[in-house]
């Protein structure tokens, strides 16, 4: 008997573990809905998308494929659930979305540089993402590692007033998904007092009224089927300490949370496991928002992260326009137990003209990165 074998009867050697098992996930579209796309690095994503009357752009059936992985869904769907609109004097006080369908901005050519316009209306292209990795050799030019990263970018525009608003779903090759917002267009040209405004043009006669965008996603997590996903916060203390501790809440029931300095999410199967025998999950990060918190009746806005239990009328986080659940995202988060969750991220922008704005004004993005954790054990690139 070898040595290796009588190591593995005696447990001191561990078999590895398979890797994810193939997507649950059935892929019910065809072209040109679908979108299959394999990028230079070997990675390969496979998602369908629609073009709905209410959230506009969808993409649904999400799944990812690693170089020398087998495939793993991620999403069911995914879309925007609104891009709310307050004006720094009180009003108006927008909520854009509720027939982004019937908005969209057909496409040139220069609008999808190198990639395919799918019915006009939505751009599927790739672009380059900046380094992947970078690792000097020490002065051996044998050990140097360096790669340049590639996405997968769907997007579609939409003429909301004097905004032209870009929605982007951006793929990237090292299993990231980046779901953001880019708004440009025209300013409003509202006159406000310079207390709730900036200067645009000759002197100080107009003032462009300052503004802030409230950007909402709804995203179905579907992590190799909706069973057994979880939902879990992270948080670490020990600010002025040479220590830190993590501290990990399980979100079991529909739960309203705000960012913190040192607070993530992700989404988890314990089930579904990587080579390494680690759960596969997904990081959301939602750093970079403005955090605008409205009066108490626009409660929606007084959280940075929802979870919430499926529920299919549940389609925008405020001005819902399904009589059968509530109005806004704050009242469906009512404490109802969680077992297939549903993530809603806000994002807001305070936007401040300034003269650079003017006609056309010049594009500004916001948006927040879900990052694989443990989907592969080793570096995928």
């Amino acid at each position: 008997m070898s040595l290796f074998l009588r190591l593995m009867l005696a447990g001191l050697l561990v078999a590895p573990a398979a890797p994810p098992a193939p997507a649950q996930v059935a892929q019910a579209c065809s072209s040109p809905y679908l979108i299959d796309k394999t990028l230079p690095n070997g990675a390969r994503w496979r998602l369908c998308w629609e073009m709905r009357t209410i959230e506009g752009l969808t993409v649904t059936k999400v799944v990812y494929t690693p170089k020398g992985n087998r495939p793993i869904s991620v999403l069911r769907s995914a879309a925007l659930a609104q891009i709310h609109v307050p004006y720094d004097s009180g009003e108006p006080r927008y909520h854009d979305i509720g027939s982004l369908g019937s908005a969209v901005v057909a496409l040139t050519e220069a609008d999808c540089p190198g990639g395919e316009r799918a019915k006009g209306k939505v751009c599927v292209t790739t672009r380059p993402r900046g380094h992947a990795h970078l690792k000097d050799g020490w002065g051996d030019p044998d050990a140097r590692e360096s790669a340049q990263g590639q996405e997968l970018v769907v997007l579609a525009a939409y003429q909301v007033g004097w905004y032209t608003y870009i929605s982007e779903w951006v793929f990237g090759d090292d299993g990231s998904i980046t779901p953001r917002v880019g708004a440009t267009g025209s300013l409003a040209g509202t006159t406000t007092a310079p207390k709730h405004g900036w200067p645009i043009g000759v002197g100080r006669k107009h003032f462009e009224e300052s503004h802030t965008h409230n950007v909402f996603w709804r995203m179905d997590f579907d992590i190799q089927g909706k069973a057994n996903d979880v939902v879990e916060q992270y948080d670490f203390s020990g600010s002025g300490t040479k220590k830190r501790s993590m501290t990990k809440r399980t979100l079991k029931r529909e739960t309203k949370a705000v960012n913190g300095r040192m607070r993530w999410w992700r989404v988890v199967d314990p089930r579904v496991r990587n080579r390494d025998r680690h759960p596969v999950s997904w990081e959301i990060n939602n750093s970079d928002s403005a955090e605008y918190r409205g009066p108490s009746d626009e409660a929606f806005t007084h959280a940075d992260v929802y979870v919430t239990q499926y529920r299919a009328c549940e389609r925008l986080a405020s001005e819902n326009v399904s009589p059968k659940c509530r109005r806004s995202v704050d009242r469906y988060a009512n404490g109802e137990r969680v077992t297939d969750p549903v993530l809603w991220v806000n994002v807001g922008f305070h936007h401040v003209a300034r003269d650079e704005d003017a006609d056309p004004m010049p594009i500004h993005w916001q948006g927040f990165r879900i990052t694989p954790r443990d989907v592969t054990a080793t570096n995928p690139h």
